[in-house]
């Protein structure tokens, strides 16, 4: 096991910006290696309003379908606001606007006029300091989707989501890959709407579906207490939320606030594992900290203590958390900074696209596994085998069918690849002739999903209501796709593990219909998590719910 401080680091970002804007400033290093003279340089239409609102509506055009119409990201897509940009000077912004970062899935935006290029930067500047935070009336961006919809049908084993439909079984193979770039690389973030009154999520047949929990904010990661509370972080408010009973239709009996005044809050796991948990252990974007908890609290007893610091900002902010079955052990995943920036040359990758591993009684950070672009999304420990598992968001840029997401068991010391290599011996085009002592060191992964699905939370299913081939399988949220020409993802997967707790490569669609006809998406599963009665709690934070599926038979 390698040291924390000398890891060879890589790097990922899982749905980093297409019409992005920009990531946020390292503390190590410049913006985006911006030079002097892009630091020094001003804006002419600083503080002018007309700019700002010129501004708004060139972002309407090429940036809101990812980082939303407040700037706040869509998924993993870096946030605008919030801080992100306080150290950034115009000057840079408009650097990166022109120059782009093609690698990392920022175009270059230098075919703008650069009047129009400062208009964006004079509005983006702006972002929640005005009433320009607030939702926008801004023009929505052109709907490209329609023409979109007319593709042919997809290559299998590649789909989209106007093929996924429950219980369609999937499996997709090294030898099934295409060449890098044989396809363009699309940016095709999602356009979220309202979920229409005909609207509702897809289950297999028996399965029935129903709204658990609505109006939330940000809904992410859920995790059930052994006491059977169910406690969800709802990252941008910066708090977690605990919700415990059933009603007769389906809904918690009773709601409250366990703490808050975190920021960004996603990672949860109870500690020591077990039926008695003394702790509530919490991933943010910088830090692990833990809040004292006993069975049945609805709110902290105490404040945060501080467990561990993590690499960041930028880039992926996810900081998914998890414990060995014997407690011995606390895994935190840290995503890559950004798509497939080279570590050896990009500090802020230092320590970054690994599982990191401690003793939870004196946490010092080590190396897990390597090579990982971003497991942030989500890890969980198999009951059955005491396996760590990952979902992965592997990089984008190569074209729809590069590269496949992935849910697999984790080998200690293991490497995955990125950014040089992926699903075992395929050299990134962008790092050619770069490390090749790694490549037969490079592990294919157990199941390879489809490429740019987002791949988040999963849940090992030990309850006792769906019927018996279910039991110990896992159960994974798919935030759905950007870089793909036709919508993928947006849906809940099954991936069966045989009661033997190893999986064979394949998966289904278990839960679909969060996208509607024309392409327009108004649902994201994000947490997974099995509940007391066996039901399975999928949060969904396009629509800002919980979704609840039973089974009653067919």
């Amino acid at each position: 096991m390698r040291s924390f401080s000398n890891s060879c680091r890589l790097i990922a970002t899982a749905i980093l910006l297409p019409a992005a804007l920009l990531l946020a400033r390292d503390v190590d290093t410049k913006f985006h290696n911006a030079p002097a003279s892009a630091q020094a340089r001003k804006n002419p239409y600083e503080g002018q309003d007309a700019a700002a609102q010129a501004g708004k509506r060139l972002y309407a055009r090429n940036c809101l379908s990812c980082h939303g119409k407040v700037g706040k990201g869509t998924g993993n897509v870096p946030s605008l606001v919030d801080g992100k940009l306080d150290s950034v000077t115009p000057g840079e912004v408009f650097w990166f606007v022109t120059k782009g970062d093609k690698d990392n899935g920022m175009p270059s935006w230098a075919a703008l006029p650069e009047k129009q290029r400062w208009q964006i930067v004079t509005y983006v500047k702006s972002m929640g300091t005005s009433q320009n935070s607030q939702e926008a009336s801004a023009p929505a961006p052109p709907d490209m989707s329609t023409s979109k919809l007319k593709a042919p049908p997809p290559t299998p084993p590649f789909t989209d989501f106007r093929y996924e439909k429950p219980g369609t079984v999937r499996k997709i193979t090294v030898h099934d890959l295409p060449q890098p770039y044989a396809t363009q690389s699309a940016d095709n973030g999602p356009k979220l709407v309202e979920r229409p009154d005909n609207a509702w999520p897809v289950a297999p047949a028996g399965f029935k579906v129903e709204l658990y929990a609505a109006g939330l904010d940000n809904p992410r990661t859920t995790r059930t207490a052994p006491n059977g509370d169910i406690f969800l972080a709802e990252s941008d408010p910066g708090r977690i939320r605990v919700f415990r009973g059933l009603t007769s239709d389906g809904k918690p009996e009773q709601s409250a606030i366990f703490v808050s005044g975190l920021k960004r809050p996603y990672g949860l796991a109870f500690y020591p594992p077990g039926p008695d948990p003394q702790w509530l252990y919490v991933g943010s974007e910088r830090e692990v900290v833990r809040f004292p908890y006993h069975g049945g609290d609805l709110k902290a007893s105490g404040t945060a203590e501080h467990v561990a610091d993590l690499p960041g900002p930028s880039g992926h902010w996810t900081r998914a958390v998890a414990f060995s079955q014997d407690g011995k052990r606390m895994f935190v995943a840290v995503g890559s900074g950004s798509n497939v920036d080279d570590p050896d040359t990009n500090p802020r990758e230092k320590n970054r696209a690994d599982i990191l591993v401690c003793d939870p009684a004196n946490c010092q950070l080590s190396v897990y596994a390597y090579g990982i672009r971003n497991a942030g999304g989500g890890i969980a420990v198999n009951p059955q085998t005491s396996e760590l598992w990952c979902s992965v968001n592997e990089r984008d840029g190569l074209g729809d069918n590069l590269v496949p997401d992935y849910i697999t068991h984790v080998q200690e010391g293991g490497f995955y690849g990125w950014p040089w290599w992926y699903m075992g011996g395929h050299q990134d085009p962008r790092h050619k002739g770069k490390h090749p002592e790694l490549k037969d060191k490079a592990i294919v992964p157990d199941v390879l999903l489809q490429p740019h699905n987002a791949s988040l939370e999963f849940a090992f299913y030990e309850g006792q209501q769906f019927p018996a081939e279910y039991t110990g399988d896992i159960f994974a949220s798919q935030h759905g796709s950007w870089n793909k020409a036709v919508r993928v993802g947006y849906e809940v997967i099954r991936v069966p593990l045989h009661q033997t707790g190893h999986a064979s490569g394949e998966y289904e669609d278990f839960l679909t219909g969060f996208v509607l006809p024309d392409g327009n998406v108004w649902g994201r599963p994000v947490g997974v998590t099995v509940a007391p009665d066996g039901s399975l709690l999928v949060s969904d934070d396009g629509s800002n719910s919980i979704w609840r599926v039973s089974y009653g038979g067919k």
